[in-house]
């Protein structure tokens, strides 16, 4: 009986690694994409999302649905929501992480699927809600694995205030982060994180959560590198409910359900929120929105 019943633990094992061959072969045989040889101008950061239905690859029922709308390029954008209300999905959709199953992103007006990846990368910032570092170096992580240019690097670490924080570490720039970032705290790794995805000043810059794991000082160095990549003209999308990024961005997204329900300047949709909450809106240019509003979102 030893036999079959080491079978039967083992048969879903290999029903998983058989599926899993059968991607992998799918993916292996599918033509390359054709591109234009024209190479685009470098964008502004002007992005547009006309009819967007979307979701996690291999789900069916796109959790994204019916997503129209324009953000100019040079402004902050704030997106709130309850949890699992699509914010996440509607950043990886953004980014190309994910491709839409329906309707087109457009950077510049251009439909982001028309351009090769290794040109795109430089002009978008990612940082992920779950964030991830390669093994390597601290440098190594900020260039995207790409080669190190310490003027660039210094440039990005200064922009999102880590720089002191690296020259305290053992070796500095050339101290190893360990795989997927295992020798650093999780506020360590998120801060240069955000430091890897504004290598460069890339117009558009998407932070998912970006003041998850990060303590005082952590969040006063990200209020300070908003409000510098709010001064070079970069598209910023942030996805948070805390006041420090609210203060600082222009527009507010509201997302419910997988759909926008409020999207516009952000005194207008604060005071949106506030009256569905039931307390007094926000004083126009005030610096600070009330605890409560945010909360109205979720």
């Amino acid at each position: 009986m030893g036999p079959i019943e080491a079978l039967t633990m083992t048969w879903s094992q290999w029903g998983t690694t058989h599926e899993s061959w059968k991607r992998l072969n799918d993916a292996l045989v599918t033509e390359e994409k054709e591109y234009s040889n024209v190479t685009l101008p470098a964008p502004k950061g002007e992005v547009w999302l006309e009819g967007i239905f979307g979701g996690a690859p291999g789900v069916s029922t796109p959790f994204v649905q019916n997503i129209n709308l324009k953000i100019p390029a040079g402004v902050i954008v704030a997106i709130v929501g309850a949890s699992a209300s699509g914010k996440s999905t509607l950043v990886r959709l953004i980014t190309g992480v994910w491709q839409p199953k329906m309707g087109t992103v457009r950077l510049d007006g251009a439909d982001l699927q028309t351009w090769r990846r290794e040109l795109l990368g430089p002009y978008v910032g990612y940082l992920p809600q779950d964030v991830e570092l390669f093994e390597g170096s601290v440098a190594d992580n900020i260039a995207r694995l790409g080669a190190v240019e310490s003027d660039k690097v210094i440039a990005a670490a200064n922009d999102a205030g880590v720089h002191d924080m690296i020259l305290q570490m053992s070796d500095g720039y050339a101290t190893q982060v360990g795989a997927s970032g295992g020798f650093l705290s999780g506020g360590q790794r998120q801060r240069i994180a955000l430091a890897r995805a504004m290598y460069g000043s890339p117009p558009l810059l998407v932070l998912d959560e970006p003041n998850a794991n990060l303590d005082e000082a952590g969040e006063l160095a990200l209020d300070r590198a908003l409000q510098a990549a709010k001064k070079r003209g970069q598209t910023v999308l942030i996805v948070s409910h805390r006041p420090i990024a609210i203060r600082n961005c222009d527009l507010m997204l509201v997302m419910q359900g997988g759909q926008v329900s409020l999207y516009g300047p952000r005194e207008q949709v604060m005071a949106k929120l506030a009256v569905a909450a039931g307390v007094p809106p926000p004083q126009k240019g005030g610096a600070a929105a009330p605890a409560s509003a945010p909360k109205a979102a979720e």
